[in-house]
């Protein structure tokens, strides 16, 4: 029990929520649009790739983060060109950037490093300060560049969404396009941001996954995508209670992996299922609560 009320497992907590709280600030900002972002995972698992790559060629962590981001977007951009330009059907458009990321990472993983597993080790970012046992871990967490980034993202979410004309009218685009249409929003335009934001933020995310583990694995992201949605949901597409949820699910995947760590005697299996077992509890808990934003999956064509 001491261990569960530790330092060190409130540190692991934070460190295993970051990349969810931001693939799920992601998909707030398109889905608060109006657009569906199924396609987190395979955004997130292509800033891994793309993090990765840019430590590799460019020598620097900070071309790794630049690249991870632009790869991010870039698959942003190809939903909102098939489900926003060609008004394709949201949800299977998603599925299929999920396969395509998943297919052309192995592709180049196996071509720039002749391994169909792992890259090369890459310099990753790294603590400002750093220090020994729980206040040592701590410390690195507070002064982590990318965690500190992380919650300045929330809190800049949160306000860029309810508190300025942009998210105004990207929310009215989610809910309401032809009524923003009537008042002067280009209400494309708007659902375009929304969805490049998205990419970013997610793609943001995988560069947490990948520099935390100093390389690229396929497959890497596991899922954490789908998570992400399901803490989105559960935050009711609200950034700060997004990141609430996030943190949450952290917690399920922190105790997990300290349970196996303890030999608890339950099965390896059952501990494996914890984090995505509490991902359907929460959506059949709350999906019937959280009202989703009336216009999202459905596309808005142009009169």
């Amino acid at each position: 029990m001491g261990e569960l009320l530790s330092l060190a497992f409130f540190v692991q907590i934070v460190r295993i929520s970051v990349p969810y709280v931001l693939a799920s600030l992601g998909g707030t900002f398109s889905e608060r649009g109006g657009i569906i972002n199924i396609a987190l995972e395979g955004i997130m698992l292509s800033g891994a790739f793309c993090f990765v790559l840019g430590s590799y060629l460019g020598g620097s962590p900070l071309a790794g983060l630049l690249a991870g981001v632009a790869g991010g977007v870039a698959v942003a951009a190809l939903l909102g060109l098939v489900t926003i330009r060609f008004n394709a059907d949201q949800i299977v458009a998603g599925i299929a950037l999920n396969l395509l990321a998943l297919g052309a990472t192995k592709f180049f993983l196996k071509l720039v490093w002749d391994s169909s597993s792992n890259s090369s080790r890459v310099e990753a970012i790294e603590p400002l300060l750093t220090g020994e046992g729980g206040q040592g871990a701590l410390l690195e967490l507070l002064t982590h560049p990318l965690i500190l980034l992380a919650a300045l993202l929330v809190l800049a979410s949160h306000g860029l969404l309810f508190y300025t004309r942009f998210g105004l009218r990207l929310r009215a685009c989610g809910e309401h396009p032809e009524a923003a249409a009537t008042l002067g929003v280009a209400v494309r335009h708007i659902r375009w941001a929304g969805v490049l934001l998205s990419g970013g933020l997610a793609g943001l995310g995988g560069v947490w996954l990948a520099a935390n583990q100093h390389q690229f694995t396929d497959n890497m992201t596991n899922g954490r995508g789908y998570i992400a949605l399901a803490a989105m949901i559960f935050g009711k597409w609200s950034p700060l209670a997004a990141a609430g949820a996030c943190l949450l699910f952290g917690a399920a995947e922190a105790l997990q992996i300290t349970l196996q760590g303890r030999g608890s005697g339950i099965p390896t299996q059952l501990l494996q299922m914890l984090p995505y077992l509490l991902t359907l509890v929460a959506l059949v808990g709350f999906m019937g609560r959280s009202t989703p934003p009336a216009a999202a999956g459905k596309p808005y064509a142009v009169s």
